[in-house]
């Protein structure tokens, strides 16, 4: 356990005193980051079993405590906008879209409290990263037996009301840096219908201007993050269920695009005359 923190502390050591090529510091800057992942989980995993003695969703304010650190070693700053609508103490269905390793620093960043996530399930045996997600709460599903993920969701449906959790799920269902979002997977939505909760879209703008695999491009930058006003589900049926994820995922791509562009690319696209929508 003792090794990451040294791999960590030699990476930041290289970044720091050694001038690199962009290839070269982004591959190191992608390595820190994972160092750092598996180091923190392994701290913060001691602090959760000390704290509340196993597996609650109360240790995910411990690990989004030590994740929102990590912003402050990669200059990275998020702009929150409506994050009240996440605060309702209410179960709800958050759905987001989904871009790159980064995403869990915007998650822990606006990260409600007695929110869980859905994760796969070859991500349980990442180690400490692994262990963490268990004392967390995460729900593992596996994506290679379909009547297994489909227990597993109706097992939540039902819990998420008598607990009254949260469950953030990325409905792209992979990652996705091309610029727009995937097509939406249904799963979440079943789920919102079924436990009879809202949907609350949460859209992150795109992180290409700093972080981008292609170009080797890892450096400072800032993420606008929208809380979308919740969609009701209440007294939908399964059959609503196609019409749900069309409008959410029109109601967010639309955000996407909007809190993406930077101010020229807006000037450019509304002329003179127009006001930026408020």
């Amino acid at each position: 356990m003792e090794l990451w923190p040294c791999v960590a502390a030699a990476l930041l050591g290289l970044l720091l005193l050694v001038p690199l090529s962009r290839a070269a510091e982004f591959y190191a800057k992608v390595a820190l980051y994972c160092a750092l992942c598996f180091a923190v989980s392994a701290v913060a995993a001691l602090v959760c079993l000390l704290r509340h003695g196993g597996r609650t969703v109360e240790n995910m304010s411990i690990i989004s405590w030590f994740v929102r650190s990590f912003k402050y070693l990669y200059g990275l700053r998020f702009e929150v906008r409506e994050q009240h609508r996440l605060r309702e103490a209410r179960p709800c269905v958050i759905v987001s879209n989904h871009q790159s390793i980064l995403d869990m620093m915007g998650l822990m960043e606006v990260l409600p409290e007695r929110c869980v996530q859905i994760a796969k399930r070859e991500l349980l045996f990442l180690g400490p990263v692994g262990l963490i997600m268990y004392l967390g709460g995460v729900f593992f599903i596996n994506r290679q037996r379909s009547s297994t993920a489909r227990t597993v969701m109706a097992d939540l449906g039902e819990r998420m009301v008598r607990e009254n959790l949260k469950v953030w799920i990325y409905p792209e269902g992979t990652r996705n840096d091309n610029g727009d979002l995937l097509p939406f997977k249904k799963g979440a939505f079943y789920l919102a219908v079924q436990a009879q909760v809202p949907i609350v879209p949460v859209v992150y703008s795109s992180f290409s201007s700093f972080y981008d695999t292609k170009k080797k491009l890892f450096t400072s930058g800032t993420v606008t993050v929208q809380v979308l006003e919740a969609i009701p589900t209440l007294g939908l049926t399964e059959a609503d269920v196609p019409a749900l994820v069309d409008t959410c995922h029109r109601a967010m791509r639309t955000t996407f695009l909007h809190i993406s562009k930077n101010p020229q690319e807006k000037r450019a696209t509304e002329g003179p005359s127009v006001q930026p929508a408020q």
